[in-house]
């Protein structure tokens, strides 16, 4: 039962990581890599602030400093007219340098003794202990997805969604697809820097090297909901991400904790559990395309 809350726990706090790489990788259909810098940034800024004392005004900087990381990967990509794919590690690589500066040079920056939004609540709470901290990440979540829900279905929300699709037609209709690509690299950033200072408020330390493979992880939370619940609606498809992310800590800790596979082989786990996301529709149109030749060939042997 304790192994099954932490993971439902960190479940609900990387769903906010797998909202961003939704929107970057779903609505927006660009491949951004700046993910693994800015969740390390979201740390950094939120272990900085929460040891000066400001916890809850943590938050609301790392999502700025997300904002502003999606921002520039936005603005290499427009502007510059470098591939998103570069432009996004190029602001990854240059991320690891900021983080280090922001936590004062150290690779570990530990929040142990201060105050942070978790144990604030929870000595608040009615709800106290494990409880309480799974209903406000819970909270949390929740009004996240209500905001990219609402947000997405307004006239900015719609020519997001709409370069997405099809930026040509979005370019014919007098609509800035720069501007959309850059508002969509923001937001999505800014909700994966905000997972990043929730992580660290929840283990108590920053680490500037945390960030690595972070684009995978949200990538299967993000194929696991679709799995479960299908394409459809863009908020229907925000809460099968959230969802994805609960089932996916969920399977990666009951696999470490049989013992099947070694600590270290988390990252392993997690590129495995893509690859047969990725390739389960490929694998039961191989299936189907068999099963009619078969029939096909059956048909033929008994003419």
């Amino acid at each position: 039962m304790t192994l099954l809350i932490g993971s439902i726990q960190l479940g609900l706090l990387y769903a906010i990581l797998a909202l961003g790489i939704y929107i970057t990788f779903r609505i927006l259909n660009l491949p951004d890599l700046t993910v693994d810098g800015s969740f390390s940034l979201g740390m950094a800024c939120a272990a900085v602030a929460t040891i000066s004392g400001h916890p809850f005004l943590a938050l609301f900087i790392a999502i700025l400093a997300g904002a502003l990381a999606g921002l520039t990967t936005g603005l290499l990509h427009t502007r510059l007219s470098i591939h998103p794919i570069l432009a996004g590690i190029l602001v990854m690589t240059g991320l690891y340098t900021v983080n280090l500066a922001f936590m004062g040079g150290k690779a570990n920056l530990s929040v142990v003794g201060s105050d942070t939004v978790f144990s604030l609540i929870e000595s608040i709470s009615w709800a106290p202990g494990e409880m309480g901290i799974t209903l406000l990440a819970l909270s949390i979540c929740i009004i996240i997805i209500a905001i990219l829900a609402v947000f997405f279905k307004t006239r900015v929300g719609l020519a997001v969604r709409a370069t997405g699709d099809n930026e040509d037609m979005v370019r014919s209709s007098s609509i800035n697809a720069n501007v959309t690509k850059c508002i969509g690299l923001s937001m999505g950033n800014a909700a994966v820097a905000l997972s990043g200072a929730l992580i660290c408020q929840y283990q108590m330390f920053s680490d500037v090297g945390s960030g690595s493979g972070m684009v995978i992880i949200g990538l299967a939370s993000v194929i696991i909901g679709e799995t479960i619940f299908g394409r459809r609606s863009v908020t229907i498809g925000l809460v099968a991400a959230a969802f994805g992310s609960i089932m996916y800590r969920i399977i990666v800790a009951f696999a470490l904790k049989i013992d099947m596979f070694p600590p270290y082989a988390l990252k392993l786990i997690s590129a495995v559990i893509v690859i047969i996301a990725l390739s389960g529709p490929a694998i039961k149109a191989i299936i189907q395309q068999n099963k009619i030749r078969r029939e096909v060939n059956s048909h033929l042997i008994n003419k």
